[in-house]
């Protein structure tokens, strides 16, 4: 089911959004990922799934999972997490998936950007990443925000950047983790710029 959803969007995000995929082959074809990618609009989740080689698994807000919409989001492999707090069962729930080898998409910033500029960041990510020694893919969505320029057929980009392996011997505290944050931001950035990174 989950193919042929996935092919379906597909599909209709190239035809109507025109995607266009780079960086496919920084995709580590096995082990456990993080993908870490800016955020724009709902479209994301499927946009980033859809362009992503491997199945991705990624946290969306409970309100989402809602008749019709929450089904192909659960196909999607999305799972409900509880804002305004640590949601622990998601976060549980998102490093089990690390730790048996599947892909964990997430957006650091905890929400949607007004502007496209990237906004501060959570270390949520990296906390995760850590647990199950998940390497980090920084990825970058550009044109899915198409409404809020005022454009009917849009053109959206999807960028992955070079894996960044987490550090094997690292002491993982707070400090740390906010400056892998702020390393792993800075290479969005880079990607949202078009910089090859």
């Amino acid at each position: 089911m989950y193919t042929l959803v996935k092919n379906f969007f597909k599909i209709l995000f190239t035809i109507f959004l025109r995607l266009k995929v780079e960086g496919r082959e920084n995709i580590p074809k096995d082990g456990p990922l993080v993908i870490a990618s800016n955020h724009l609009s709902l479209l994301d989740p499927p946009v980033l799934g859809t362009a992503a080689t491997r199945k991705v698994h990624f946290m969306a807000k409970e309100e989402l999972f809602v008749p019709v919409l929450g089904t192909i989001y659960k196909i999607l492999g999305a799972f409900p997490v509880r804002r305004g707090g640590a949601d622990r069962a998601a976060i549980k729930h998102g490093i089990d998936i690390l730790e048996s080898g599947q892909v964990l998409a997430i957006f650091p910033e905890g929400t949607r950007s007004k502007t496209g500029e990237l906004g501060k960041a959570q270390p949520g990510a990296l906390m995760m990443a850590s647990k199950a020694k998940a390497t980090i893919v920084p990825a970058c969505i550009i044109g899915t925000d198409y409404k809020r320029h005022g454009r009917i057929w849009p053109k959206v980009t999807v960028r992955f950047g070079k894996p960044m392996p987490f550090p094997e011997d690292a002491v993982v505290n707070k400090e740390f983790l906010h400056a892998m944050t702020e390393e792993l931001m800075q290479h969005i950035a880079k990607l949202q710029a078009g910089e090859d990174v």
